[in-house]
């Protein structure tokens, strides 16, 4: 890469009540973020409103719109208008009754550069994704931009090495995650820690395990539960890692930007003294494919 040194800036926020609240906040951070001298601006998960997945209603599909669209069309003038890579996630509505959960990043000059629809889609309390979104089928391929070939995957994407690990191969030269998870509220402050602590190790290990930068942003705040259950605490803590798993920057539980400056070099140097992609052993993991070794 030409770039030495990237200057990136997670915008890490609450739902602020829809869509054109939520992109108006959106715009004002960017427009903050370039002023600090950000290149390479990542958003939270369906940053557009509330994390809807967590009930089961037809009615939320009104929340869905076509790419390109009108949020395409703003967020692509966002990025124009300040010079800046953006990385979004966006709830797509590709045909009547077909879904996706689906990355869109746009280049410096507005430009769409690539999307990446959501391949691994969890359905668990709270977290009803499955019911929303068709599993992505773009497959695991870089976004060329001005800055880099950015390896998008989006948030449960973060808990499958295969994910990341494809991405690297296929030249990703950092590692994005578009995030929204939390905790229940009612869960033992131990628990809490555990699942957060957990969530931090499994980017760390993407980074270590592929000599790559690694970029997760997250929502924050309490919202509600349609269902009258407990809700989610979406516990922030953004976070930027070296390729060697150093936490380089990291956010707490508040909206905020998170900035930091990426040596772009270091995973040049990383993979030498580290050469894990050397020696894979390609010809043994043929059962990779399998979905269990019964």
């Amino acid at each position: 890469m030409s770039i030495k040194t990237l200057r990136v800036a997670l915008i890490q926020e609450k739902n602020h009540g829809d869509a054109a609240a939520n992109l108006a906040v959106i715009e004002t951070r960017v427009a903050e973020a370039a002023k600090q001298g950000a290149e390479l601006v990542l958003l939270q998960e369906l940053h557009n409103g509330a994390y809807f997945c967590q009930h089961e209603s037809v009615d939320e599909f009104d929340l869905a719109e076509t790419i390109p669209g009108p949020s395409t069309e703003r967020l692509g003038q966002l990025a124009s208008q300040h010079g800046v890579v953006l990385v979004s996630s966006l709830f797509e509505k590709r045909a009547t009754g077909l879904y996706h959960n689906t990355a869109v990043v746009f280049d410096t000059d507005g430009r769409m550069a690539g999307k990446y629809r959501k391949m691994h889609i969890p359905d668990d309390p709270g977290f009803y994704e499955k019911f929303y979104f068709t599993p992505g089928d773009l497959g695991f391929q870089p976004i060329e931009t001005s800055v880099g070939r950015l390896g998008v995957l989006v948030c449960w994407d973060q808990w499958y090495p295969e994910a990341a690990r494809l991405m690297a191969l296929a030249g990703a030269d950092l590692l994005l995650y578009p995030t929204a998870i939390g905790w229940d509220p009612d869960d033992e402050e131990a628990e809490k820690t555990r699942q957060r602590d957990a969530w931090v190790l499994s980017h760390r290990g993407h980074a270590v395990a592929n000599g790559l930068p690694v970029l997760s942003c997250n929502r924050v705040g309490h919202e509600a539960s349609p269902l009258g259950a407990s809700g989610i605490d979406f516990w922030g803590n953004s976070i930027v890692l070296g390729p060697q798993g150093e936490i380089i920057a990291e956010a707490g539980t508040e909206a905020c930007i998170l900035y930091a400056d990426v040596d772009m070099q270091r995973s040049e140097h990383v993979r030498r003294i580290w050469p894990f992609l050397r020696d894979r052993r390609i010809d043994a993991y043929g059962d990779l494919t399998l979905r269990y070794r019964d």
